[in-house]
């Protein structure tokens, strides 16, 4: 780290012990011992403009106050066969590591096809699966890798892609807000895989919604992408996801 993101982390840090209860247990929540990785995370989402990411990790910590984030794995979406009806129309799984130890998500986007509740549901259901990852998946990552991993791959296979699913835009555009203000630098990259036809239609819509810190770290691979895959991860013939039986 150099001289002045190490100035920048240290103004940060004496920002954030000024913060009061209830911030600063879900503060602790978030870093769960690792204070200076999310300071550094939120500093990155804000080009390491110090009063910017303070108030945007202060916005997310009142923001997990007010929706009980810290508390949301242990609250199903009810009733249960609505919980499951959600669950199964968004397709997504972990499916190994990169070579640096970092979680590879199989993320079945072609064939997802979020119509079985309203969008709060799958709001919800989102905000979920980030939580498990982070409380979860990350630290045994951590543990098993012997150092602290605080991000992920994700590799979204569109087969299965239609027009149709341009009607999921306000969803879209929701999730990836949340993600942006509230989990900032958690995905390292994204991979999309098995591209139809259509998808340059859709990414014309989409494109326009997301953070220019996204769209950067966004790699369009051909095919299955089983050669590029296979140079960053440990993945070997689940070089995507699970759904399409694609790179068998």
């Amino acid at each position: 780290m150099g001289i002045v993101a190490e100035d920048a982390v240290n103004q940060f840090e004496a920002l954030m012990n000024k913060v009061d209860e209830p911030l600063k247990k879900t503060f602790q929540n978030i870093h769960q011992g690792y204070p200076t990785g999310t300071l550094v995370r939120f500093l990155k989402a804000r080009e390491w403009n110090v009063p910017k990411a303070h108030k945007m990790l202060v916005d997310c910590l009142n923001w997990r106050v007010e929706n009980d984030i810290d508390n949301i794995l242990a609250k199903p979406i009810v009733p249960t066969d609505l919980y499951r009806a959600v669950r199964d129309s968004q397709l997504i799984g972990l499916s190994g590591y990169t070579k640096e130890g970092l979680p590879v998500f199989a993320i079945g986007a072609g064939f997802s096809t979020f119509d079985k509740a309203s969008v709060h549901y799958y709001v919800q259901s989102h905000i979920q699966i980030n939580e498990y990852r982070d409380r979860v998946i990350l630290p045994s990552a951590s543990r098993k890798h012997g150092r602290h991993i605080t991000s992920c791959v994700k590799v979204l296979d569109m087969t299965g892609l239609k027009l149709s699913a341009l009607s999921q835009i306000k969803l879209l555009t929701i999730i990836s807000t949340v993600d942006d203000l509230n989990y900032p630098e958690k995905t390292n990259t994204y991979y999309i895989v098995n591209v139809p036809y259509i998808f340059s239609a859709c990414w014309k819509v989409v494109k326009p919604l997301l953070q220019e810190r996204t769209r950067k770290k966004i790699q369009v691979l051909p095919g299955c992408g089983r050669d590029e895959l296979l140079k960053v991860t440990l993945l070997i013939k689940k070089c995507i996801a699970n759904f399409s039986g694609m790179c068998n």
